[in-house]
């Protein structure tokens, strides 16, 4: 009885694992947690990593509007449509034209309600781990609720051609918001 059960769990981990992009990087939450959050705070860290690394790094896009489109979501880059769905769509698009587009967590910080992530993004596979290329990235996310209420970043071009994206597509304002 018990090697059909083990069979099947290795079998339904192994699809899994499959049908993520094998090569993304994972947030090591174990790795980057302090010992000082409280309960609420790991709990709020916790949600951001599971919706960052399904969206930026696995990009699976349905499993985000299936469990994080809730229309308080504010976003406050400007570049960036509204809503999760707007997130979403534009995110659909990036990766079409940068499939092996990743984002590395490389600290996080976390007060209350407020979760944030300094990361290095890059757009292709063989630039992972080279920071000198891609983006540095500190989002800050509002939660309400256990939710993901609102959304700020700022972001540093690290190589030429990413300060020529940026100055090329950084004109495009998508929203009301305001930055603050």
């Amino acid at each position: 009885m018990l090697k059909p059960i083990f069979a099947i769990a290795l079998l339904l981990m192994s699809t899994s694992l499959l049908a993520q992009n094998n090569d993304a990087p994972i947030i090591n939450l174990h790795a980057l947690q302090k010992p000082h959050w409280s309960a609420e705070d790991r709990k709020n860290v916790n949600t951001v990593a599971d919706f960052v690394q399904n969206l930026m790094n696995n990009h699976n896009f349905d499993y985000i509007l299936k469990n994080y489109n809730d229309s308080a979501y504010v976003q406050h880059n400007r570049n960036l449509p509204d809503k999760i769905t707007g997130l979403v769509g534009f995110l659909q698009e990036f990766v079409s034209d940068y499939p092996g587009y990743s984002y590395d967590v490389k600290h996080i910080y976390v007060d209350g309600d407020h979760v944030i992530f300094h990361s290095h993004a890059t757009l292709k596979e063989e630039h992972r781990g080279n920071d000198q290329k891609g983006m540095n990235i500190v989002d800050i996310w509002r939660l309400e609720d256990g939710r993901i209420v609102e959304h700020w970043d700022s972001i540093q071009a690290l190589d030429s051609f990413m300060r020529f994206y940026a100055l090329v597509s950084g004109g495009n304002i998508e929203n009301d918001n305001g930055v603050f």
